[in-house]
């Protein structure tokens, strides 16, 4: 096929496809704890305006609280803000705290909600004013990061209480409660080489972490996952094991539990025997995903192609998405027809990576990388140069591509990609690896 009849077919593609505790006691309880708090920051030298602390609240979260009244008298080194109509889509940096408001009966709310908390920068602190409260409701925005939840209507003295245990805690308080970050693995149709490339990235971050490595990678495809065999691993936990244990998985410490690769990279295999898509629930990547977040400072989640209810879950927890195909117009088609279900499904405000693996002399022959690029609509982030001995001898030896052949354009190219997925995961240690 020649340039320009490549070219038009792509147009072509691009025009079929198209492309979210109450009272006076209360108060005076607090008012004693209040007394304490002041003289800390005095002493402490929160009195000057560099370190006073600052309470964004949007516009309605505490209904007709005169809030600036009641801070007022109770905290006088405290500046209040408004943040304005609606939860700000990028945190200020300048708010310590931040006062929402969510609807608990609305689905769309607290999908919302959930979102936003995962997005939260560590030095600031959501306490969610919940509306029509529910115990789940309130444990699982708890779960997902907020400092508090207060039922609605919140009293001046509940709202009072839960601020001044927020500032009494601190900084220290938020960066105890950071939790891991989660990236997806998606795949523009099979055979792209996501999982390849995946183990690869995996184990060089672990290698390049050392001590300090608590990485995971999740092989969730219950029909065709392999990454046991690209690593070497017998007897691995897998998804069914997780899936069989019910309840007590939220107690189990994965660290500990899931077998480690040479590199100290932990494996969550695939089942041993092909599973049914709908075997997994989405009550199972509830507790999964909260558990890989709690035991390790990154999981990289190896999903299957087909999208299901748990699939599309599980994307929900994701800090960033690595899109990965191949050079060629069904691989092109399938990217636009991937992006699109993302956008559809609201979460195309993830950081997305787009790596074009292993392009062939053949395939660049028939259409070229920024033809490909066009008709999606955007540019690849990253593409793998290719090597199929290295990589080959690499994952049917359970090893990484440094112990088949150092120095590598490959090697160096899956280390940008292991750069992107771990940006801010070990940004000190990864940094000087990468130095040396």
């Amino acid at each position: 096929m020649s340039g320009i009849r490549a070219s038009g077919r792509l147009r072509s593609v691009r025009r079929r496809i198209g492309c979210h505790v109450g009272g006076d006691e209360a108060l005076n309880e607090f008012s004693k704890k209040l007394r304490s708090l002041v003289s800390r920051q005095t002493s402490t030298g929160l009195e000057t305006s560099s370190a006073i602390p600052r309470i964004g609240v949007v516009d309605g979260a505490l209904g007709e609280m005169d809030l600036k009244a009641t801070l007022a008298s109770l905290f006088p080194h405290v500046a209040v803000e408004s943040a304005g109509s609606t939860w700000p889509e990028r945190f200020p940096a300048r708010f310590d705290i931040l006062v929402v408001a969510v609807e608990s009966n609305s689905f769309a709310d607290m999908d919302d909600a959930v979102r936003r908390l995962k997005a939260t920068p560590t030095g600031t602190r959501v306490l969610v004013v919940l509306r029509n409260a529910d115990v789940i409701n309130t444990r699982r925005l708890v779960r997902e990061g907020a400092a508090d939840v207060l039922p609605a209507p919140a009293s001046e003295p509940a709202f009072a209480l839960s601020l001044e245990r927020l500032l009494t805690q601190g900084s220290d308080h938020a960066a105890s409660r950071k939790s891991g970050q989660i990236v997806a693995l998606l795949k523009a149709g099979g055979g792209v080489g996501a999982t390849a490339l995946g183990v690869q990235v995996a184990t060089l971050l672990s290698t390049r972490a050392g001590d300090q490595a608590r990485i995971c990678f999740a092989d969730l495809d219950p029909q065709f996952g392999i990454a046991a065999l690209y690593l070497d691993i017998r007897e691995p936990m897998t998804i069914a094991d997780c899936l069989a244990a019910g309840p007590a998985l939220a107690d189990t410490n994965l660290a500990q539990a899931l077998v480690k690769h040479k590199t100290g990279l932990s494996l969550l295999a695939a089942p041993r025997e092909i599973m049914e898509l709908e075997a997994l629930t989405i009550p199972l990547m509830d507790v999964l995903m909260n558990s890989l977040k709690r035991d390790f400072a990154l999981s990289i989640l190896d999903l299957p192609s087909a999208w299901t209810t748990w699939t599309n879950h599980a994307l929900r927890f994701a800090d960033r998405i690595v899109l990965v195909t191949q050079l060629s117009i069904p691989h092109v088609h399938l990217v636009r027809r991937q992006l699109a279900v993302l956008a559809l499904q609201e979460l195309n405000d993830r950081q997305l990576i787009l790596v074009c693996n292993a392009p062939s002399s053949e395939q660049q022959a028939s259409i070229s990388i920024k033809a490909a690029e066009k008709a999606i609509g955007r540019a690849f982030d990253i593409v793998i140069p290719e090597d199929r001995s290295v990589m080959n001898a690499a994952i049917n030896q359970g090893v990484e591509l440094s112990a088949i052949k150092r120095g590598t354009k490959l090697e160096k190219a899956v280390g940008l990609l292991a750069d992107a997925v771990g940006v801010d995961v070990f940004a000190d240690t990864l940094s000087l690896s990468a130095r040396r």
